[in-house]
């Protein structure tokens, strides 16, 4: 057998390993398939293992938030970094709403979290409203950042027929905002 560390850093590949579980699950299963037990599975290792490299399972579900919620940024980021302007509020949102439900984890957390757990960790997320206006290029007002990201949610939870209407809606109802 063997050492599932092996070939580098162990504290990294640890937690690389049972972050990528985690994620896997939450894929498949949902916010409620999150158990460290099952992570421990399929990370093949131990629960003590888990708890030792990473915490325990909010400390485990925020890591894997975090990580999808910088991979969707990354991804917003390169699509948007060409546009300026209103061009690129609307092509950040539209981005973004691509971006998400293209991600396993966003979308799985998405289906599977009360309204309080969406708030808690994307309405009324400082951070995530902060990079909202740094993608879309508006500014440092938090406020707005977080009404871009409700707007991104709301399409998100209630998405348009296609992108062209959720273009429009966009184009039409949230460029006025920004006195574009």
């Amino acid at each position: 057998m063997t050492d599932w560390l092996a070939g580098g850093h162990r504290r990294d590949l640890a937690i690389e390993r049972i972050h990528a579980a985690a994620a896997d699950l939450i894929a498949r299963k949902g916010m409620a398939g999150l158990n460290i037990d099952h992570v421990a599975a399929e990370a093949g290792c131990s629960r003590a293992t888990v708890y030792r490299y990473v915490g325990g399972k909010s400390a485990l579900r925020d890591a894997v938030l975090a990580e999808a919620t910088a991979r969707i940024a990354e991804t917003i980021q390169h699509s948007a970094a060409a546009h300026t302007g209103s061009d690129r509020i609307t092509h950040a949102i539209l981005a973004a709403l691509t971006a998400v439900r293209a991600d396993p984890v966003a979308t799985a957390f998405l289906a599977t979290t009360t309204p309080a757990e969406v708030d808690e960790y994307l309405a009324s997320n400082t951070r995530l409203a902060s990079a909202a206006t740094q993608l879309t290029g508006t500014g440092d007002d938090l406020i707005a950042g977080q009404w871009i990201v409700r707007v991104v949610l709301s399409l998100l939870f209630w998405p348009a027929t296609d992108p062209a209407e959720e273009r429009t809606l966009v184009e039409r109802f949230v460029l006025p905002a920004f006195g574009t």
